[in-house]
């Protein structure tokens, strides 16, 4: 039914209106261990005394607004609450048979609270209402005083168990403890309110009588349980802990007096300072602490303002804005939790140069990503700009690429800004871009082969064209840049600035052609050409005949028994791998993957040509940190994160994600770092909900917080980690409704154990050879995701096509239609590799690297498609086109494209709003509705894709197809829409007038969407 904000206050909802179920680890109840033992239903109660939280009202009066299950609402304002005690009121209330009430609260003069749009359903006895929570407990049971209790086991009398109960993994304010002695009779639900005993733990002595142990569960008073995996908890007499489902017998209290910490942190080490232009990066190893470091004080001194302290959470600072030519010096001390502050550091100083004449450093647009479609290209292949930064490479000629005049690096920034345009007319208002990094490889355009990761490859830049021109004249269409970023892995030639290895070369009669002849004065940007060589591909700084001082590789030199595909004898040291021991450890790991869903594959390399990081050490953490500072400081909007599967959620959770948030809120405050969409590549190439099975390898599992503390050293955490979830297996995972309806009612979402990573929704994409079958299997998995409205969706990549296929998508026409009804109006943000549009290079082989011509591939040079002139008005709308790009414009699917994007723009429900399939009936068919209060949104959306569908026990009123205008007047709760078919679609927004009325028929039919 349809409910307005300003009348819920003053008139509460039908009695009949459920409580929202709340998360947790399992929603069902336990069952006791025998089927007579059941849990048993709440026995009939005469009264109910409800609790209501006062200290986040702070109103001078509070009133009780009810109506017994099944009867009438007291008199508005309702009756009056009395003092309980310190910061509770309470009142209790003669419910008759009822089981139940529903009820508000409110100051008796017009405030109420609100509840998120609905009334609190309550049940008997003792309730606790606390800012939105329900329970059962009584808070001013007298806690304070309570010694620790002294359990008793006494052979031949009463006995007693003392339970104490972990909450640091469930989160719970109220916790209830559901308990049945051997031979006696469970608990009422929900059992008894445990007591605070310390931080993190809660407690509850039980008199068993002649009993020695009780079977156990424990919940939240309001439907959240410990399900202990299916199983009931045993307890003995005694002192017993239970934490993350262990039970420990005759144990030590947990909370016995704690020493106090007086222990201060270890100094910071190796704290060092690089200048680049009028900015300072500050990297130093993390220090030690008996109870773990919080955060580190950065002291500044020199230039005209003096001395600055700046808190700092990770081990890397960037200082910017500086004062040119000046000493900086700087130290740093490391805090605990405690307030024990370290010594200084040794100091580390830097002097600035001169400010960079470059463009004016931009600002994220800081808006919802889930308003914004998301175009993918690989900028060295979409479109030309600027003939003068093109380069084959040393592959140029034995790839084929040649002979088709096609330089692997060929398209370019400047080429990218020309087109922005016509990513604009498709409708598209983010672009994600491969990473910008200076690579070094022999084949590496795509930007995964990171070498300097301080500096933009300069085969992408040119004059007027810079990477921060590209961000800004994105800015300025209302577009958004998405930065691709490797954390994982660099180039075989390892990081410069962090480690780069001697290879061993002979320039004899058969390398010669290989390796060039060394120059101390040149430095090898991908661009520039080496005047003895000739190359710009240039490798003579990385060999060496002489052993190099500090060389690790074993063998140096000596000549193997293997040879070249030429014939030409192979040296040990020759070729860059993990296991020659040419890269330290405490840069890189020294493994190979030899399981893909085991722990080896988080800590091992991918290939010879990608230098695996030891992310869990300080030296490269910082490294990485520093470089990604320096794009986000630029303005970029979001960060799409490579091979993010190949770094332990430890890692993430505990350095790289909390350090882009830190960076982006110090740069651009709170609201620009929530926005700043960070999304992850966990490729798991397969149909299940969870990647065979292993839950560290499932993409779902990277959109979450930790769930207990591990050790404090990052490599072992990461061992314990993936031991712990893989224990606790798929069924003891965290579940979410974030992005799900309650009924027909949008309901705030619950972030607060979002990790700050959100994925690629790797299911749909493997699923999408048909649309049905990928809608069906992302439907399943929602539920696993802490948000699935944020998830990234597509077709194919430059990767793969659907089920790890290594063809471009190439359905059909129809198909691709259809594809992107779906993506556009299910939850998620769709997102279109570029050429798609077109079905451009359908059914090629994705890539094949050097032993083909690029043209043949999927990643084929897209510019000749967009040559000519073109010109945006507005999103989808374009004003003026000529030439080819004029001709790529007119095709079918273009023309859907930008009528899917009117309407996404149109409905926020398409854009934002959660889901649910609840009463309807139809293959591709389901409801979205999204509200937000600051904004006065309400929009209400029924959407078919393809087949018909009927709607029941949805809102009446007047429903306008976005597709047709087709309007519909409902007054029985029911809606029945017939088959638009293959590539159309039908979107139906509930008419709530003013700001929220229905659009009608958005754009103009075509072949799709008519």
């Amino acid at each position: 039914m349809k409910r307005t904000p300003t009348r819920l206050l003053g008139r509460p909802l039908a009695a009949a209106v459920a409580a929202t179920v709340m998360l947790g680890l399992l929603a069902a109840v336990p069952k006791a261990a025998d089927s007579d033992s059941a849990v048993p239903a709440a026995a009939s109660e005469s009264t109910a005394t409800v609790f209501y939280y006062t200290k986040t009202k702070n109103w001078s009066a509070y009133k009780l607004h009810y109506a017994p299950d099944g009867g009438s609402w007291t008199t508005v304002p309702g009756v009056a609450m009395e003092a309980a005690c310190t910061d509770w009121v309470k009142r209790t209330v003669s419910l008759g048979s009822a089981s139940g009430l529903a009820a508000t609260f409110n100051n008796g003069s017009g405030v109420w609270d609100n509840n998120a749009g609905k009334n609190y359903a309550l049940g008997t006895g003792n309730i606790t209402v606390k800012d939105g929570v329900v329970a059962h407990s009584d808070p001013c049971a007298d806690t304070g005083t309570e010694p620790t209790p002294t359990p008793t086991s006494d052979p031949g009398g009463s006995h007693t168990a003392a339970v104490y109960y972990s909450t640091a993994t469930v989160g719970w304010t109220t916790t209830n403890l559901h308990y049945q002695p051997t031979g006696g009779a469970w608990t009422t639900v929900p059992g008894v309110g445990m007591e605070a005993a310390c931080t993190g733990w809660v407690r509850k002595s039980v008199d068993l009588g002649t009993a020695t142990t009780m079977l156990a569960t424990f919940n939240n008073g309001n439907g959240v349980w410990d399900n202990n995996n299916g199983a009931n908890y045993t307890v003995p007499a005694g002192l017993t802990t239970v934490k993350d489902k262990k039970v420990t017998a005759d144990a030590e209290d947990p909370c016995a007096a704690e020493v106090p910490d007086t222990q201060a942190p270890t100094l910071p080490t190796k704290v060092t300072a690089d200048a680049d232009g009028v900015s300072v990066v500050l990297t130093w190893d993390p220090s030690t602490d008996d109870r773990g470091v919080t955060k580190y004080q950065v002291t500044r001194t020199g230039g005209t303002k003096g001395t600055m302290v700046t808190d700092v959470g990770s081990t890397v600072y960037s200082d910017t804005g500086l004062e040119e030519k000046t000493a900086y010096s700087y130290t740093v001390k490391a805090v605990d939790a405690a307030g024990n502050v370290s010594a200084a550091s040794a100091a580390a100083t830097a002097t600035t140069g001169e400010k960079p004449a470059a463009p004016a450093a931009g600002e994220p647009l800081g808006t919802d990503p889930r308003k914004d479609p998301i175009y993918f290209v690989l900028t060295a292949r979409f479109n030309d700009g600027d003939t003068s930064n093109n380069r084959g490479g040393s592959q140029h000629t034995k790839s084929g690429n040649a002979a088709n005049n096609d330089p692997m690096f060929r398209g370019d920034f400047k080429g990218l800004v020309e087109k922005l345009d016509y990513i604009k007319g498709l409708g598209m208002s983010a672009v994600w871009i491969t990473p910008v990094v200076l690579n070094r490889s022999d084949y590496d355009y795509h930007g995964y082969h990171g070498y300097d990761f301080y500096e933009v490859d300069a085969r992408l830049e040119s004059a007027g064209a810079s990477y921060q021109d590209l961000i800004n004249a994105a800015h300025a269409k209302g577009m958004k840049i998405y930065q691709d970023v490797v954390y994982n892995h660099s180039s075989r030639w390892g990081a410069k600035g962090l480690f780069t290895p001697k290879a061993y070369g002979v320039r004899d009669a058969q390398w010669s052609w290989f390796y060039d002849e060394k120059n101390d004065g040149f430095e090898y940007d991908g661009l520039t050409v080496e005047p003895k060589s000739g190359k710009s591909y240039y490798n003579g700084d990385l060999w060496s005949t002489a052993e190099p001082s500090g060389n690790t590789c074993v063998n140096w030199g000596t000549p193997t028994q293997y040879t070249s595909p030429e014939g030409y004898r192979i040296y040990n040291c020759q070729w860059p791998n993990p296991t020659s021991g040419m890269f330290p450890k405490a840069y890189y790991h020294n493994c190979w993957i030899g399981n893909w869903e085991g722990e080896d594959s988080r800590s091992c390399w991918l290939h010879d040509d990608l230098a695996d990081f030891n992310t869990e050490s300080a030296p490269v953490q910082n490294y990485l940190i520093g470089a990604y500072n320096k794009y986000i400081d630029m303005g970029v909007d979001g960060f799409r994160v490579d091979t993010a599967v190949h770094i332990p959620r430890t890692t993430w959770n505990r350095r790289f994600l909390p350090a882009i948030q830190e960076r982006v809120t110090q740069q651009f405050g709170a609201e620009a770092a929530k926005n700043f969409f960070v999304f992850g590549e966990v490729a798991a190439f397969v149909n299940d909900k969870w990647n065979r099975g292993s839950v560290n390898h499932s993409a779902q599992f990277y959109t979450w917080k930790e769930r207990k503390e591990y050790d404090a050293d990052d490599e072992k955490a990461a061992l314990e980690m993936y031991d712990y979830e893989q224990q606790q297996g798929t069924g003891s995972q965290p579940t979410s409704t974030n992005a799900f309806l309650n009924g027909n009612a949008y309901h705030a979402p619950d972030h607060s154990r979002f990790s700050g990573m959100n994925v690629i929704d790797m299911r749909m994409h493997m699923n999408f050879g048909d649309a049905n079958n990928a809608y069906n299997n992302g439907k399943d998995s929602d539920d696993s995701y802490n948000d699935a409205t944020y998830n990234v969706v597509y077709v194919d990549s430059h990767d793969y096509g659907p089920n790890k296929s290594s063809e471009r998508y190439a359905g059909g026409t129809d198909a691709w239609a259809e594809n992107m009804s779906l993506m556009w109006t299910f939850r998620g943000i769709p997102t279109l590799y570029y050429g798609s549009e077109v079905e451009f290079q359908a059914g090629k082989k994705i890539d094949c690297g050097p032993t083909c011509p690029l043209a043949t591939t999927g990643r084929a040079y897209f510019g000749g498609q967009l040559a000519g002139d073109v010109r945006a008005s507005d999103f989808s709308k374009v004003s003026s086109a000529t030439g080819a790009v004029a001709d790529t414009l007119a095709k079918p699917l273009v023309k859907h494209v930008q009528r899917l994007n009117e309407i996404r723009r149109a409905v926020p429900a398409l854009q934002m709003g959660q889901y649910s399939t609840e009463g309807i009936t139809g293959s591709m068919a389901y409801k979205r509705r999204y509200t937000d209060a600051a904004s006065g949104t309400d929009s209400f959306a029924l959407v078919t894709v393809t087949g018909s569908a009927t709607y029941a026990g949805i809102p009446n009123g007047t429903y306008k197809d976005a597709v047709t205008g087709d309007t519909r007047v409902v007054t029985g709760g029911t809606l029945a829409v017939p088959a638009p078919g293959k590539g159309n679609l039908r979107v139906y927004v509930l008419d709530l007038g003013g700001k929220n009325a229905a659009p009608g028929m958005i754009g103009t039919a075509g072949a799709y969407l008519k």
